[in-house]
């Protein structure tokens, strides 16, 4: 059982959720390597089922001192649902195509290697079965050449702590400021990476790969 709960947004600054079926195609983009999956609506909840990798993207692009906060949940209910990657992308950006980042979109296709093409900062929560939560800074420039250079690991947590737990809400909170970007889950700062110039700038994405995902309460806010 679980309980959906529509939140606002108080703040002037804040742009909501648009995680509804009224306002979805409007400020989101789906990238699916399966044609399978399925988005469901509960209010400004969306249920999403991925069978393969599939990417939710925000369309606006985020600028500047920015809080990108959101809540979402692994759902392990029937046989089938798979405990693992309740990932991101913030900062994205395409350096082939720097104005425009879904010019690729139909290319790129949900298929994971192909992300490799992009300048963005990545988290896998839980990822790898539930055995790793890690952070890398992709650099597309270097895309072809040994993933190591395109995407390098820069710290990772294998302890329990920091991995999973079925069906457990979490609030994740990214931040873009005073030169610095962070990433926060349920008031810990897991990561931290100083930034050079605008590299702070770019799109949101959650990342999902085989698995059953409820997310809601989105928000950015401008600091």
């Amino acid at each position: 059982l679980f309980l959906f709960i529509t939140l606002g947004t108080n703040a002037q600054n804040n742009k909501v959720s648009c995680l509804n079926a009224r306002q979805f195609h409007k400020y989101w983009k789906v990238e699916s390597e399966s044609p399978d999956y399925k988005v469901t609506f509960l209010g400004d909840t969306v249920e999403i089922l991925s069978p393969k990798g599939l990417t939710l993207w925000r369309k606006e692009k985020m600028s500047g001192k920015v809080t990108i906060e959101y809540d979402a949940c692994v759902v392990v209910e029937v046989e089938g649902d798979r405990l693992s990657d309740l990932n991101c992308f913030w900062a994205a950006n395409d350096p082939k195509y720097p104005d425009d980042l879904f010019a690729r979109s139909q290319w790129r296709d949900g298929i994971f290697k192909n992300y490799n093409t992009l300048n963005l900062f990545y988290v896998g929560y839980g990822g790898n079965d539930n055995s790793t939560t890690r952070f890398r800074r992709y650099r597309g420039e270097y895309y072809g050449v040994a993933d190591d250079k395109v995407k390098p690991l820069l710290k990772e947590y294998t302890d329990a702590s920091h991995l999973l737990v079925p069906n457990q809400w979490y609030q994740i909170r990214i931040r873009v400021e005073k030169g610095i970007t962070t990433y926060s889950v349920n008031g810990e700062e897991l990561f931290r990476y100083v930034l050079t110039g605008d590299e702070g700038d770019g799109h949101f994405g959650l990342r999902l790969l085989q698995n059953h995902v409820l997310f809601t309460d989105f928000k950015v806010t401008t600091l």
